[in-house]
């Protein structure tokens, strides 16, 4: 495959990731300080919301085994772009019904978009190399997404909040950018005949797969891992650090490091096996995390420290995992259904850290902008995530001794 077509590819995870953030990050935060809305209450919310979405995405990644790829993904995308705008364009009353649907909105089409996008990248990568290729084409793209997202709201206005709101009208016409290249140069690729089966069947033949299952297992701790810090990244910089004005540059400072690493990963993935180079990605975060829990007021410095050597190990866990899924994706001709349920154990992670972690800290005491609570922030933003990196090394290092004694 010809290196613009691997671009054009990639390009379609820049709007997708562009708008991932600010539903993962930037959401919890905005709901508390524009609408006003409690941490229990909110945490409640984004559960059910990302609970929903997550049983959602199996149906989704059988159907994207039997409808054409590119279809499903035309039809999602602007579905996702609606539900976008309108999640962060909140009515003054009524707040908490609006979340809820406009979230069931967003989820839906980006589901939907991302489980056919995912295994269109299958199909097109005609061997494992050339998926690792695509993956990183799309991760890297996507880290360029991220990095916007996490500078522009700065940029756009003055109060963070208000930024974020401008932001998201920039989500349709990045989509209708990316998307044109990607329709034009990129074709159907060979796509695998799917059985013909009802869609629990045929998502049971998936997890039937020891294999796949013990995979899963490593992604759901190391999901863990990192959704705990995405979603209080931006309550631990205001209310720890008490630099809110440094979250912005921070997380372009993460995501910059992601993307610099990137290539990085890949040429360890194709020196070490993919395997090896993910576990030293691992141990790197490990290191670079582990002191974040010491963090006071004013260290700013010595947590954009942390941000840098964590955003390099970020770059492992963005190319590596999803191009071992593809490629256990298409030895079982399902690479939709093994997507959908990579993504259902995604949005998993992010429903539990959302909706556990936040009702945990305001009945801990711990609200935004307050004194109180701020040692079950630190040790759920700083702690816990370490604990979840390590079992996942663990496991990663037990699955690849179980496929070597296969």
């Amino acid at each position: 495959m010809t290196g613009g077509r691997v671009i054009a590819y990639g390009l379609l995870g820049l709007p997708l990731a562009f708008a991932a953030l600010p539903v993962y990050v930037h959401l919890p935060r905005y709901y508390a300080a524009v609408a006003g809305m409690e941490l229990a209450l909110l945490g409640g919310i984004l559960l059910a919301a990302r609970l929903l979405d997550a049983a959602v995405d199996p149906w989704l990644g059988w159907l994207a085994d039997r409808v054409p790829r590119r279809r499903m993904l035309a039809l999602a995308l602007p579905a996702f772009a609606a539900g976008f705008v309108a999640l962060f364009s909140p009515p003054a009353d009524g707040a908490a019904g609006w979340l809820l649907g406009a979230l069931a909105l967003t989820y839906l089409g980006f589901s939907a978009a991302s489980v056919a996008y995912q295994a269109w990248g299958a199909d097109v990568g005609a061997d494992s190399a050339e998926r690792t290729r695509l993956t990183a084409a799309r991760e890297g793209c996507g880290l360029l997404g991220v990095i916007l997202a996490a500078a522009l709201p700065g940029l756009l206005a003055a109060d963070p909040e208000a930024g974020v709101a401008r932001l998201a009208w920039l989500l349709p016409p990045l989509l209708l950018l990316a998307a044109l290249p990607a329709f034009a140069l990129v074709g159907p690729g060979a796509v695998q005949p799917a059985p013909a089966a009802a869609p629990w069947p045929a998502l049971s033949r998936v997890l039937a797969d020891a294999a796949f299952r013990r995979l899963l297992a490593v992604f759901v701790a190391n999901g863990i891992a990192a959704a705990l810090p995405a979603t209080l990244f931006l309550f631990f910089v205001a209310d720890v650090l008490r630099a809110g004005a440094a979250g912005g540059p921070l997380l372009a400072l993460y995501f910059v490091a992601g993307a610099a690493g990137l290539p990085l990963w890949v040429r360890l993935a194709a020196r070490f096996g993919r395997v090896g180079a993910w576990l030293a990605g691992m141990v790197l975060s490990i290191v670079a995390f582990s002191g974040a829990a010491l963090l006071g007021p004013g260290d700013v410095a010595a947590f954009a420290a942390i941000c840098l050597l964590s955003g390099l190990a970020l770059g492992a866990d963005l190319a590596l995992p999803a191009a071992l899924a593809a490629d256990h994706g298409e030895r079982l001709g399902q690479a939709g259904a093994c997507f959908g349920v990579w993504n259902l154990v995604a949005k998993l992670n992010l429903a539990l850290a959302a909706g556990l972690a936040l009702p945990l800290l305001a009945a801990f005491g711990y609200a935004p902008g307050g004194e109180s609570g701020l040692a079950a922030l630190g040790l759920a933003y700083a702690l816990l995530p370490l604990a979840f990196k390590a079992l996942a090394a663990a496991l990663l290092w037990r699955w690849r001794h179980f496929l070597e004694n296969r």
